[in-house]
């Protein structure tokens, strides 16, 4: 089968292929693909540059490159718990948060493009931190930003960044929309008579 058969005319090129995307899709794998790969070029480049727990001040007072590894979930959450439990019910939550950002995302209008891209942030970072726990056994952090001088926010990656700069886009949205609108969404109005 030839592939001028499978495709549009002058289908073959990558822009060709964004171009026929709908906003939402185009802006969701865009964020979805930069954001898990720069969490997983970030983290092999701190693999190879740092051993585990050495610290390279970056900012010295405010901002530090650590590398550790996180067993548990956001904050160490059950980082002590059973290994073969732990690693069973991340990674299903794993997969049920993927199936909830499938769901979200077809939910959204084909215009949505800013909440698409915001879900895509999400996926990126879940994706790289799910990756982490199938090839490590525990995600790769390595980013220390230092709140005050006795407080060290907990240790972070690109992927984590991308999560919550993803969520917090998601509910700057919610909020800032209309009580109609939706993330995504539009605002319906019923034509007056």
């Amino acid at each position: 089968m030839e592939w001028g058969l499978l495709a549009p005319r002058g289908f073959g090129s990558g822009c060709d292929m964004l171009a026929l995307m709908a906003p939402k899709t185009r802006w969701f794998a865009l964020t979805a693909g930069i954001t898990f790969i720069l969490d997983k070029l970030t983290k092999q480049w701190i693999l190879g540059r740092l051993a585990y727990g050495e610290v390279e001040p970056v900012v010295p007072g405010w901002l530090d490159w650590t590398y550790v590894e996180n067993p548990g979930g956001a904050f160490s959450l059950f980082a002590d718990a059973d290994p073969t439990l732990r690693t069973v019910f991340f990674l299903g939550m794993g997969g049920v948060a993927l199936i909830l950002l499938g769901v979200f995302f077809t939910q959204l209008d084909r215009d949505a493009w800013p909440a698409a891209g915001a879900l895509g942030a999400v996926l990126g970072g879940a994706l790289g931190n799910l990756t982490d726990r199938l090839t490590h056994g525990a995600v790769v952090d390595w980013i220390d930003v230092h709140i005050t001088s006795t407080y060290i926010w907990p240790t972070f990656n690109v992927a984590d960044a991308g999560i919550v700069v993803g969520v917090l886009l998601l509910l700057g949205e919610t909020f800032l929309e209309g009580p109609e609108d939706g993330p995504g969404g539009s605002a319906r109005t019923e034509p007056t008579v």
